[in-house]
């Protein structure tokens, strides 16, 4: 097995600096959009066969250290009593979104590993086919990012409904973000059960907070899932538009934790302490300029990260889907060769 990203997430010496990509699998590869023509998003994730696939093709095109398990953040929703589907250009839409007290108290518990069996069917196909070549990542939804989806029906601008529930109704709100901590985190256990190497919590939307929102509302949920996971595999805590509270999302835990774009890597790294690792931070939007100028932005990055144990490459966010595949394949490839290091003599 590829062992630098491994390495990296312990703070341990590597050979050149990891490169793996959020959304690595999706629709700026040919070969994805032929199979969604084929067959719905929701289709795919539910579908082994059809998750293993979609997880492997970008690894045969691009020089990645970690295949990402393909899945979606929501699929934990549906059997909570949350259906959903994805509309063309719009997203995902749930078709009873929560607004009552009474809504949260009625969400069904259940059990992950039998509602979500066909996700760790496809966890032990994926890891089969790497064959110990890669390790594989899991992850999940942060109970804000999943409230927030649960509450807004979908994506939102204002985040007004999730914040008027968590405001204007503290304890519910609690009680339901309780409800997901427990879940997400028996699910990133049977993923890890399942033979995932390294859990990563996504909290997409949670830059709609202040960071004295976040500690309050928040934090002690993010944290539950970590306590939850324990040391059994290598945590990755991710989320968009906190560069105002870094130090906070590493109280809540995670062994690496990611920045957006919107800080310098060295001044991310400061806030959230040298003694966990970072990952990021190329602005995803920079590999659809010229090659040259995304090449200068991983110099920058780069020469902030000064060398130091810990770094994962990544972006700042996904892969656009208007992305060109011939810039993925540059940016990887050239993340390792300006990052070699020499090991010392055997």
């Amino acid at each position: 097995m590829s062992g630098r990203f491994l390495q990296a997430c312990r703070l341990q010496p590597v050979d050149c600096t990891p490169v793996w990509f959020m959304r690595q699998a999706g629709r700026y590869m040919a070969e994805y959009r032929a199979l969604r023509q084929q067959h719905g998003l929701l289709e795919i994730c539910r579908e082994p066969d059809l998750a293993t696939e979609v997880t492997l093709q970008p690894l045969r095109r691009i020089e990645v250290d970690a295949a990402i398990l393909f899945s979606d953040l929501l699929i934990p929703l549906a059997p909570l009593g949350l259906p959903f589907d994805f509309v063309g250009g719009e997203g995902p839409r749930l078709e009873r979104p929560l607004s009552t007290s009474a809504d949260i108290d009625a969400l069904r518990r259940f059990e992950p590993r039998d509602e979500l069996g066909f996700v760790l069917q496809a966890i032990r196909q994926i890891k089969q086919e790497l064959n110990g070549q890669l390790p594989l990542i899991g992850f999940a939804g942060a109970p804000f990012t999943l409230a927030s989806y649960a509450i807004e029906g979908g994506h939102s601008n204002s985040f007004a409904k999730t914040k008027a529930l968590m405001f204007g109704h503290p304890d519910a709100w609690h009680r339901l973000c309780g409800t997901l901590a427990e879940l997400v985190g028996d699910y990133l256990v049977a993923q890890i059960e399942a033979g995932v190497d390294v859990v990563q919590v996504f909290d997409s939307w949670v830059g709609a907070l202040s960071a004295a929102d976040y500690t309050e509302f928040a934090l002690p949920h993010s944290r539950r899932i970590f306590e939850i996971v324990g040391q059994r595999a290598p945590t990755i805590h991710f989320g968009t538009g906190t560069a105002m509270m870094l130090d906070v999302m590493r109280e809540a835990g995670g062994d690496v934790i990611g920045a957006d774009w919107r800080i310098p890597i060295d001044l991310a790294w400061d806030r959230i302490g040298h003694d966990r690792g970072i990952q990021g931070n190329l602005d995803p939007t920079t590999l659809l300029g010229p090659v040259s100028r995304m090449c200068r932005q991983v110099d920058d990055i780069i020469e902030r990260v000064g060398g130091r144990r810990g770094h994962i490459f990544n972006l700042g966010h996904g892969i656009l889907p208007t992305t060109p595949l011939e810039h993925v394949q540059m940016l990887a490839s050239y993340v390792h060769r300006v990052t070699a290091r020499r090991l010392p003599p055997a």
